[in-house]
């Protein structure tokens, strides 16, 4: 039995997908039963990373589990009390869905937390796998309205360049580590086949769409009070800021052969995403 947390999420969702399609017995932890919605052939466990009990009922069976934790300002609480829970009831290997640049002492917060479950579960002596994907195509869906209204998006990037990555490749990485052996101890570090800057992406919407495209960059201030607007809480908001902090100095710049290698398949362009998701950008 492998146990998927996370599920009802963009990873997630592709991952339980990829996993049952192979036939394989999964079990997928919920907080909101409504969200089990789309996600067939599984069987669902309700829980919370807030509820050590509901975790070690959830584990209980598992020999895998994907540990996919929730962005959360608790987070690193979460992933203790699920590493627990797993060595408790005796689960036998764990995959972290981790982040890139995932470091205890890295410079921003999301990278700390993330570093901080990498840490706890490399001193659990459950065997496990890292999984450090850059960021994903799909948050470009986050901009779709303006995209599809103005014909414009924005993103505190400057010119940044950034190997984003589909969530469905990350996903035929995470069910390859999910299932084959060999992986245990490593951490893989999953970016797209190029580094590219928004205004590149606004060339590649352009030319699929049909229709003139325009990235604008905006200040961390901006993006912030527009947010905030939305409703997002601030300390989502401000460690989203520090990622693109570091996106302007280059850092997510690299590319990886992660997908090739591990994968075993070619990495989606940001041009086949565009293609595959059209419907997304258009009216």
């Amino acid at each position: 039995m492998i146990l998927i947390t996370g599920a009802s999420g963009t990873n997630g969702r592709e991952i339980v997908k990829l996993l049952t399609q192979q036939g394989l017995p999964v079990r997928v932890l919920l907080k909101d039963p409504a969200k089990a919605a789309g996600l067939d052939g599984v069987e669902v466990v309700l829980g919370d990373f807030d509820d050590p009990s509901s975790l070690e009922k959830a584990l209980t069976g598992v020999e895998k589990a994907l540990l996919l934790p929730p962005f959360h300002p608790k987070i690193v609480e979460y992933q203790t009390n699920f590493i627990n829970a797993a060595k408790k009831v005796g689960t036998s290997y764990i995959v972290k869905f981790s982040a890139f640049g995932a470091d205890p002492n890295s410079p921003i917060i999301l990278g700390r937390w993330h570093g901080e479950g990498e840490k706890l579960l490399a001193e659990s002596g459950i065997p496990f796998t890292n999984l450090q994907p850059n960021g994903f195509m799909q948050n470009l869906f986050t901009s779709a309205s303006t995209i599809v209204g103005q014909g414009v998006f924005y993103q505190p990037a400057a010119d940044a360049l950034i190997s984003h990555v589909d969530a469905r490749d990350i996903a035929v990485v995470a069910a390859k580590v999910l299932t084959e052996s060999g992986h245990e101890g490593k951490s893989y570090v999953i970016t797209g086949p190029e580094a590219l800057s928004f205004y590149q992406i606004a060339e590649k919407l352009s030319a699929v769409l049909g229709k003139p495209i325009t990235y604008v960059p905006v200040t961390g201030e901006d993006f912030k009070q527009s947010l905030l607007g939305f409703g997002q809480p601030e300390w989502a908001i401000d460690a989203l800021n520090e990622l693109f902090d570091i996106y302007r100095l280059g850092y997510a710049a690299t590319v990886t052969d992660v997908i090739q290698t591990v994968g075993q398949k070619s990495p989606n362009t940001f041009d086949q995403f565009i293609r595959d998701y059209t419907s997304s950008f258009v009216e």
